[in-house]
């Protein structure tokens, strides 16, 4: 199980100013996942020695550890010293993440909104905790919920809500063939959960319906 390690960048207060958050991934063996590509080469039934394929499983395996492992950055807040009390939503952020069920890649874009407490957030840090948590092998309700948890538990928001919309290679590239179909999870805490008016507000802006 993937855990995010935080180390605090000065004393501890109710919501530090910032967090050194680190993404806990194993640590990946790039010579045991070359000899590993290139045993599927051979599964089938490709020569991992020919003059086009040689490099491959060093490619494979290098862009594999790439993304599954999500960069460190400084989660930044500042006080709410004008004591703003509306919704602030950070409206199609990429999204990239592997199917843990197929390993094939499925992308789209995440809306993440949440109403401030004492703290806010740099806007540029809800794009950072979707790749977080994107950087995994994953699932789509997995990810929606691991987002919106993270940033309820670490902001101490008055609300949180989290949209993914994505599209998944397993089911355009294979099964089904449903190209162009796309998959909406959503997760959603405090005022955004319990109060009707702050759910529509929320969904409605992130052109989803309630």
């Amino acid at each position: 199980m993937t855990t995010i390690r935080t180390e605090l960048a000065e004393p501890a207060t109710a919501v530090p100013a910032k967090l050194h958050v680190v993404g806990g991934r194993p640590e990946i063996d790039l010579p045991a996942a070359e000899r590993a590509v290139a045993d599927l080469l051979v599964a089938l039934g490709r020569d991992p020695h020919g003059a086009h394929l040689a490099d491959t499983p060093r490619r494979v395996a290098n862009a594999y550890a790439e993304m599954l492992t999500p960069r460190e950055f400084d989660l930044t807040t500042f006080p709410n010293d004008e004591g703003y009390d509306e919704l602030v939503l950070a409206r199609d952020i990429p999204v990239q993440s592997l199917c843990e069920h197929h390993m094939l890649p499925f992308q789209g874009v995440a809306h993440v909104g949440y109403l401030p407490g004492e703290r806010i957030l740099g806007l540029s840090k809800l794009a950072r905790v979707v790749e977080l948590f994107a950087r995994d092998l994953q699932v789509q309700e997995r990810l929606t919920k691991q987002v919106a948890d993270w940033l309820q538990g670490h902001l101490a928001p008055k609300g949180v809500g989290v949209v993914i919309e994505a599209e998944h290679q397993c089911m355009s590239l294979r099964g089904v063939r449903a190209v162009g179909s796309t998959t909406v999870t959503s997760a959603v805490h405090g005022t955004l959960r319990d109060n009707p008016a702050s759910r529509q507000e929320f969904f409605a802006l992130t052109g989803i319906s309630a």
